[in-house]
């Protein structure tokens, strides 16, 4: 087939050619149109269908680059707007925590009107591998003083503060190796003492020790401050029995208790400045 082509393609352009000025005699024989007028039409006819698919085409990727500006800028537009309700989302979520907030206190104040409160912000943190200390935003100016519990919004203990500044004060929190506050068991009414443990601290976890030797404690018992000797306020809850074990000496048991305050997640306090003491 390629043989063919090469040695008749002369001949074929040759046919196609005088085909084509036949039929622009015939033309011009059969119309008022000049033949010269019909040749020049049969030759740029190609031509004119070039030049309008051209045309079309540009015309096409004209209009594709139009669309593509309008959906960037629709996609823009859908970005702005996501960013906005996605701002609006978290405002709201700001929202309803602080007023979650504000009824656990205002709930606390009329469960503890014995109780003078005073709020302060936690603006640092000290973690080493024996304490746990935060420091707050108020001191002395602001009532706080050495020896003052302080809780968070739903009453549970965090510690006490260990020092005062004017306007700074630290926490001595309930894992620290230094904290030891008189307790009971809020089911039972057994005095026991509840205090940081170097072990323990590592997990989250504080000590419940001295034990009456026919403890009835069980896992789940709630454990609150005691109030004894007037020095703490009482009934201010510390945590939950999580397990009872055996001290090395075999003789003695100790409990496990899970703090109920999250004190990582806190920022802010309630200093008790002042309270009723129980007799």
């Amino acid at each position: 087939m390629k043989n063919f082509f090469q040695k008749n393609g002369i001949m074929m352009l040759a046919a196609v050619t005088v085909v084509a000025v036949l039929l622009c005699v015939a033309s011009a024989l059969s119309s008022q149109t000049g033949f010269l007028q019909n040749a020049g039409g049969v030759i740029a006819s190609p031509f004119r269908a070039v030049g309008s698919a051209v045309s079309g085409w540009f015309s096409s990727i004209s209009q594709r680059f139009e669309d593509v500006e309008a959906l960037q800028q629709e996609n823009a537009d859908l970005k702005k707007e996501n960013a906005e309700l996605q701002r609006q989302l978290d405002q709201t979520k700001i929202d309803s925590e602080e007023n979650q907030r504000l009824r656990n206190l205002l709930n606390l104040r009329q469960q503890r009107r014995d109780f003078t409160f005073e709020s302060a912000i936690i603006v640092d943190r000290s973690t080493s591998n024996w304490s746990r200390v935060m420091t707050l935003n108020k001191g002395t100016s602001s009532g706080i003083a050495v020896g003052n519990c302080v809780v968070d919004d739903q009453g549970n203990l965090v510690g006490v503060i260990r020092e005062a500044g004017l306007n700074w004060s630290t926490i001595t929190t309930i894992l620290d190796t230094d904290s030891s506050l008189g307790a009971r068991v809020f089911r039972t009414g057994e005095v026991t003492v509840a205090m940081g443990d170097l072990a323990l601290m590592e997990t989250g976890r504080l000590k419940l020790s001295y034990l009456e030797g026919e403890s009835s404690l069980i896992n789940g018992d709630l454990i609150v401050t005691s109030g004894l000797g007037g020095y703490y306020p009482s009934q201010l809850v510390i945590g939950s029995v999580e397990e009872i074990r055996t001290d090395d000496n075999g003789l003695t048991r100790y409990a496990v208790l899970a703090p109920k305050t999250d004190l990582d997640s806190l920022s802010e306090v309630f200093v008790i400045t002042s309270f009723d003491t129980v007799d």
